[in-house]
């Protein structure tokens, strides 16, 4: 069915809430969109950290209409000062930030340079097709390589990391709350399987996945996964384990025509720290276009 997406609001941790919708069947629009075929039919999730008054808005999802719900549900809840940080530069992860015209959007600096040079096409539908972002709020503020954040105040306040990898995409940012063992992953990291948008950086994606092992996060948040494992928590440590394996398995399957061949059902069991994974028939799709992008990588 078409139309404005539910958006569930679920609660994986104290002050934690993530705003999901997708993987119930719905549908956006009934033509072809960039809306379903990125995000509502895979499932997604915003998220935002809330300290009292204070909160921290974890990307801004697929519409402006998901930015408000969004804004009114925190301020509801008692939110007064909200702070925007994008994870990425991607639409599903930005479509939603005029909502949020008043507050301070930080974004790393490849993420600011990547949404100021598609602007113009992203306004104009162009560059994934319908719908268009218009107007595109770029960036308020920018940072390089890592930022600490803190919001709240006194002994209830939460000390924040912002980090920047390249994994999926050359400017992701996680959020990392140290004291909580807390990864919210962005689009590092997805399940059933990650999406390889860009292939000729599998080595680097793979370097980076060494670094958030080496953080030691006790729970991960993803923007694309099972929202009932959202809902309870998040997801085991196990989930870097299953997206290094499964990096390595597409790299090989270019000298091996029959892995290459192999249904993603088929592949998942093999894989290390599989327990973490959830299957998901749609992501067969994913699959098989992650094949074709890494053996076309050269």
């Amino acid at each position: 069915m078409a139309g404005a997406p539910v958006i569930r609001v679920l609660e994986p941790a104290a002050g934690v809430l993530a705003f999901y919708a997708g993987r119930d069947g719905s549908r956006f629009a009934a033509e072809a969109n960039w809306v379903d075929e990125g995000a509502i039919g895979l499932g997604i999730a915003s998220y935002a950290l809330l300290v009292g008054a204070e909160a921290i808005v974890y990307d801004t999802g697929i519409s402006v209409e998901w930015g408000r719900f969004v804004r009114a549900e925190l301020e509801r809840r008692g939110a007064r000062r909200l702070t925007v940080v994008l994870s990425h530069w991607h639409l599903d992860h930005v479509a939603g930030t005029e909502a949020f015209g008043d507050c301070e959007v930080l974004a790393n600096e490849r993420t600011a340079a990547h949404l100021a040079r598609h602007r113009e096409a992203i306004e104009a539908g162009s560059l994934e097709g319908p719908p268009p972002i218009a107007p595109l709020l770029l960036p308020t503020r920018t940072f390089a390589e890592r930022e600490a954040l803190r919001t709240g105040s006194g002994e209830g306040a939460v000390e924040v990391e912002l980090l920047t990898l390249d994994i999926h995409s050359d400017d992701a940012t996680v959020l990392w709350i140290p004291g909580r063992g807390l990864l919210l992953c962005g689009d590092t990291l997805e399940d059933t399987v990650t999406y390889v948008d860009e292939p000729r950086r599998l080595g680097a994606h793979l370097r980076d996945l060494e670094r958030l092992r080496r953080l030691g996060p006790r729970a991960i948040l993803p923007n694309h996964g099972d929202p009932a494992t959202i809902a309870a928590g998040g997801y085991p440590p196990g989930l870097i384990d299953a997206t290094e394996a499964y990096l390595r398995l597409l790299l090989a399957a270019g000298s091996d025509p029959a892995a290459a061949a192999r249904p993603l059902r088929d592949v998942l069991p093999a894989l290390p720290g599989a327990g973490a994974l959830r299957y998901f028939e749609p992501y067969e799709e994913v699959h098989r276009h992650n094949l074709e992008a890494v053996a076309g990588r050269s």
